[in-house]
């Protein structure tokens, strides 16, 4: 039993975007801060999640540019020679590099400790800390901050526990290249991960219980779909994984669809039907923290658990599962449980993006949502045919969507499949929070030949036909 830690204003569970927003945020504020880490500093995104599969997605793009080059009048599409290993091993040199830049030196800089252990909670509420070098350490804080994030999940399929399947994790440690990849789930893990390894060179399939991106609008999930099997990957929708078995050096999936029955032999399989919070060995029921039947931290709108003293952030929460969604949780609480101040986060026009190509993005409800709600609204949706930047890049997949309150026309929604869409949809977040009519938004400056001119005219439609309009025509 080494010697107690005690005297600190905010102790914190986990290490990834959250509790670092938190603890930079305590440090700002001259407060005392320790954090505790199981596993690899930096926590999922820099590791595991957004770093190393945005770094792989990016190479598969550049190999898949070289392969569509002939699109362009006078350019032959060349096939460039993949080293995968070589490819994963940049990966591995990134996230290195970003983890300590970004998490570990940050750390040493604003001057707060990270012990290396296994944390519970005990009456106190104090933490009981197995260390990993074999030690035990007790913490006590003022408050303390649960950021342990959420880790990959599989649903019940029969056979699964006897195949050695892949994960978001794994699949971002492949070693060799996959002959033929089966993926299961089509979010945004699921449909990232079976674009990027088509493009790297395997034969992809892709088997979904409903449609793809089935949060997105139809309009933008038909148009992935029809982009996918443009580019080669096998997609089974309203398809159900039931059943899987080794075979070879392979796996047997059967699969149950609409077309009935149908077994599929693949080298590997991609488990990306969704992810759950980390809660398991917390002991929270010993401190009054409650959880939600999906394991997830239940709190307030302050962030606040059952226990006055202790709060939760990031993924844990049930919240958006967003990196940017965590920081802000983890600043939050620092405001909150140290300064009082009951802050709270308005979701409303909380943007989100995945990094297929064309890529995928939206900010406010569905049309649908919309509808149940019970709010008067109008839609526009303009493909990107006439979008003179699509037509320049010689790719017009894709489409802007937006929505409108009836009446005001005050933007409530966009929904955007194309490139740059993640671009596109921060501008669209912008009018939304201003609280822009489409009317406004139409009449705003957009600079000719860039992708967020889509915006503009997407929002002259619901005046105009775009179609008759010439270029640069206000």
């Amino acid at each position: 039993m080494l010697q107690a830690h005690t005297g600190y204003d905010l102790a914190i569970i986990g290490s990834g975007a959250g509790a670092f927003a938190a603890a930079i945020a305590a440090r700002n504020k001259g407060r005392s801060v320790v954090m505790v880490e199981r596993g690899i500093t930096g926590g999922t995104c820099v590791n595991v999640g957004c770093v190393p599969s945005k770094a792989l997605l990016a190479a598969a793009e550049a190999r898949h540019g070289a392969q569509a080059a002939s699109r362009f009048p006078g350019i032959q599409a060349t096939e460039p020679a993949l080293d995968f290993p070589a490819l994963i091993g940049g990966k591995d040199t990134l996230v290195g590099q970003l983890r300590a830049e970004k998490y570990t030196d940050l750390a040493a800089e604003y001057g707060w400790r990270i012990v290396h252990g296994t944390a519970t909670f005990a009456d106190g509420p104090v933490l009981q800390v197995a260390l990993n070098d074999g030690g035990t350490t007790t913490i006590e804080a003022a408050h303390y901050l649960i950021a342990t994030g959420s880790a990959p999940t599989a649903p019940p399929i029969d056979g699964l526990d006897q195949v050695d399947h892949l994960t978001s994790t794994t699949a971002m440690e492949l070693q060799q290249l996959p002959e033929h990849l089966l993926v299961l789930g089509g979010g945004y893990v699921g449909l990232e991960q079976a674009q990027l390894f088509a493009r790297l060179g395997s034969r992809v399939t892709l088997a979904v219980r409903s449609r793809l991106a089935s949060w997105e609008e139809p309009e933008i999930s038909a148009g992935i779909e029809d982009i996918f099997r443009e580019e080669g990957i096998t997609v089974h929708t309203r398809t159900q994984l039931r059943a899987v078995r080794r075979d070879g050096d392979g796996i047997l999936a059967t699969l149950t669809g609409p077309d009935g029955e149908q077994q599929v032999r693949a080298s590997r399989l991609l488990i990306a039907t969704g992810r759950r919070p980390v809660t398991d060995g917390l002991g929270l029921e010993r401190v009054g923290v409650k959880t939600g039947e999906s394991g997830e931290v239940v709190v307030d709108e302050y962030l606040r658990t059952g226990n006055p003293r202790i709060w939760a952030a990031g993924d844990v929460t049930g919240h958006p599962d967003f990196v940017y969604v965590a920081a802000a949780h983890g600043t939050l609480v620092a405001d909150n449980a140290l300064d009082g101040v009951e802050r709270t986060l308005d979701y409303t026009a909380l943007p989100k993006v995945t990094f297929t190509s064309p890529a995928i993005a939206s900010v406010g409800m569905t049309e649908a949502q919309l509808t149940e709600a019970g709010i008067a609204h109008q839609t526009r949706t303009l493909p990107l045919e006439n979008v003179p930047r699509a037509l320049v890049n010689r790719d017009t997949r894709g489409l802007v969507k937006l929505i409108a309150e009836r009446g005001s026309g005050k933007l409530l929604a966009a929904h955007v499949l194309a490139d740059s869409a993640g671009d596109i949809i921060t501008a669209a977040t912008y009018a939304i929070t201003a609280g822009m009519t489409v009317d406004q938004l139409a009449h705003t400056w957009h600079p000719y030949l860039t992708m967020a001119e889509a915006l503009k005219l997407a929002a002259q439609t619901f005046t105009s036909d775009v179609a008759k309009l010439s270029c640069c025509a206000g």
